[in-house]
């Protein structure tokens, strides 16, 4: 089985890729050197893989995409928002259990 690639976003695909999205999209913001957005990453390939069709997950480095990042005012890493429609719906700030990201990608498509 293949697995469901994470979506690279960046500075200058975010607009396209997210805001534009007809699909609700989590976007995990991270950093190599950060241990507890390491520590995420399998759960978001989880979540890409069992989501598949329904939801649009990636990543967004920090470090190399610094203006995406202040324009959501990241200040901590890990942080995932969940965007619909250009608007972000939920913030996760730290590390979730794979459920609490689960349950709002289930409640962002029953609406």
């Amino acid at each position: 089985m293949k697995t469901k690639q994470i979506i690279e976003f960046t500075d200058g695909n975010f607009n396209d890729e997210v805001l534009l999205s007809d699909q609700p999209v989590l976007v995990d913001f991270w950093a190599p050197w950060c241990g507890p957005c390491q520590a995420l990453g399998p759960t978001i390939e989880d979540l890409a893989e069992q989501n598949d069709g329904t939801v649009r997950i990636g990543k967004l480095n920090v470090d190399d995409n610094p203006t995406t990042a202040a324009g959501y005012a990241i200040r901590s890493i890990p942080t995932v928002l969940l965007i619909k429609g250009g608007e972000v719906i939920k913030t996760f700030v730290g590390a979730q259990h794979r459920s609490v990201y689960q349950q709002a990608i289930d409640e962002i498509n029953a609406t």
